[in-house]
């Protein structure tokens, strides 16, 4: 389903009022993100060439292009499968020669321009899901595969807590109206671990009812804003004096008080691991 004004009460219309944008549901929590104009489609971190392909035909649309976020297989293996399909087409991803498909090795401060979309995105690196994590964004729009979920971020497989903190304050320096379009359905899960550190977050409440209606009902609860990420995610929350008291005082916390975002963010990463 497109996803519109009509299915998040977040989510602001797009500024092309001819693109459309729609989650295709693959294994048992990805979004591959479709984006539309007309007849023609580009695909984010397709993990699986089924849904697309189905996708497309049902919708009459051509794929032109694809984007890459990261190298874990639910986000790539459906490349060279759609590649069978669509030979021409490029694919944007992270210089990692690993991702077999990719045509064009991307780096932060790359812009890419997708023509047939009317679209232009610019790429930041963002590693600490992966090391070789990109994300794509423009002004009022984010893909930002698993390093930010809605409510939190993804676990750090690679890199450290310094490195995969800053990444995440590039996503929350984006303008708070920006639309964030992240791969999986985390947003109750993660809900959950909010309010056992945030328990008086007003905000974080009144969306966690949101969400557990949403869900009730098997409907996406994306995308969110950078805004509503500020308001109720505790991973962008570091510097919050209350939230970093409640991390020091828990029973993870072995280090004395050494209260700056860093350690706070690290601490917060391991109590969600073992949530």
């Amino acid at each position: 389903m497109p996803v519109n004004a009509n299915t998040n009460p977040i989510a602001n219309p797009v500024a092309n009022s001819a693109l459309r944008i729609s989650p295709i549901r693959a294994f048992n929590d990805n979004y591959i993100w479709c984006l539309q104009n007309g007849s023609t489609a580009v695909v984010v971190d397709p993990g699986d060439h089924k849904p697309v392909l189905a996708f497309l035909k049902e919708h009459r649309l051509n794929l032109s292009a694809i984007l890459i976020t990261h190298h874990h297989y639910d986000h790539t293996g459906g490349i060279l499968a759609l590649l069978e399909h669509y030979p021409e087409i490029n694919v944007y991803g992270p210089h990692n020669p690993n991702i077999q498909g990719i045509t064009h090795a991307l780096r932060e401060g790359d812009e890419i321009e997708l023509k047939a979309l009317a679209l232009s995105f610019s790429v930041l690196e963002t590693p600490g899901h992966t090391l070789d994590h990109i994300v794509y964004y423009d002004d009022t729009r984010l893909f930002c595969g698993d390093t930010l979920f809605s409510a939190g971020c993804g676990r750090m497989f690679e890199g450290t807590p310094e490195v995969f903190y800053r990444s995440l304050q590039k996503l929350a320096s984006l303008p708070s109206h920006t639309q964030v379009y992240c791969t999986h359905e985390y947003t109750q899960a993660n809900i959950k671990f909010a309010l056992s550190v945030e328990p008086n977050n007003s905000e974080l409440n009144e969306h966690a009812q949101w969400v557990q209606t949403q869900r009730q009902h098997d409907r996406i609860t994306l995308p969110s804003t950078i805004q509503k990420e500020s308001e109720i995610n505790p991973f962008l929350r570091c510097h919050k004096p209350q939230l970093q008291q409640t991390v020091l005082n828990s029973a993870q916390s072995q280090t004395g008080n050494d209260a700056n975002e860093t350690t706070v963010f690290a601490r917060l990463r391991s109590m969600k691991d073992s949530f």
